[in-house]
């Protein structure tokens, strides 16, 4: 496979996010060198990139590994996608008007099909990388008119992390019942123009991801 740099950079975020390499396995670089077709110094700065973002991290000594899974890692970035995407969210129901409400309902309309096919499949793996992009394309055009660059940004590079987590724990697809329904009263609360009701949609959405508080206490206690 030769690439150039962009293309390396997305192809391999995409492999990191859909957990291709096991958590805490070491990225070699002239193994990736050579599966690209690149120079060492090409890779060795798209890994400082990923690993600027989260998706991987470096040591000394050690190199660069894919980050390991941690459960209190995940109750923080759903935390923080809830704040997000709750504000970005609200935002975009202000400013968007109904060109923000079109592209919503088209990407939902995409993902709740690919959603459906999952629920249906018998190997629904099959079927993940076209539903990552279809879900992160959702959420992110659901802050899209938001008029925050940061506030995207920052959504961005916590969403990435929070589905390389989640993605690792869970690859059987059993929430998808649950994401079909939570997707479609977030999309009618946007369209009704009930900000409370998107709020509380995009809890619902995100609230398994979390720590129940009586173990959180127990954790610091």
């Amino acid at each position: 496979m030769k690439l150039d740099t962009p293309d390396i950079y997305d192809d391999l975020r995409d492999r990191l996010i859909a957990s291709e390499f096991s958590a805490g396995e070491k990225l070699k670089p002239a193994n990736l060198q050579e599966r690209y077709g690149c120079s060492a110094n090409t890779i060795r700065d798209i890994l400082f990139r990923l690993a600027s973002e989260g998706l991987a991290t470096f040591q000394d000594q050690r190199g660069f590994r894919v980050p390991q899974l941690s459960r209190q890692k995940q109750h923080d970035l759903t935390q923080m996608r809830i704040l997000l995407e709750g504000e970005g969210a609200t935002l975009s129901m202000r400013l968007g008007g109904i060109a923000w409400e079109s592209r919503l309902t088209a990407v939902h309309h995409k993902l709740l099909h690919i959603e459906r096919r999952i629920r249906s499949n018998e190997e629904p793996e099959a079927l993940l990388d076209l539903w990552l992009k279809a879900e992160e394309e959702f959420h992110q055009t659901l802050i899209s008119a938001c008029d925050s660059d940061m506030l995207k940004h920052m959504h961005a590079l916590i969403y990435a992390q929070f589905r390389q987590q989640l993605i690792t724990m869970d690859r059987t697809f059993k929430f998808i019942g649950e994401n079909i329904a939570q997707h479609q009263a977030i999309v009618d609360a946007a369209l009704e123009g009930n900000e409370a009701a998107v709020k509380d949609g995009i809890y619902n959405h995100l609230s398994r991801n979390l720590i129940p508080e009586k173990n959180l206490a127990a954790q610091t206690a």
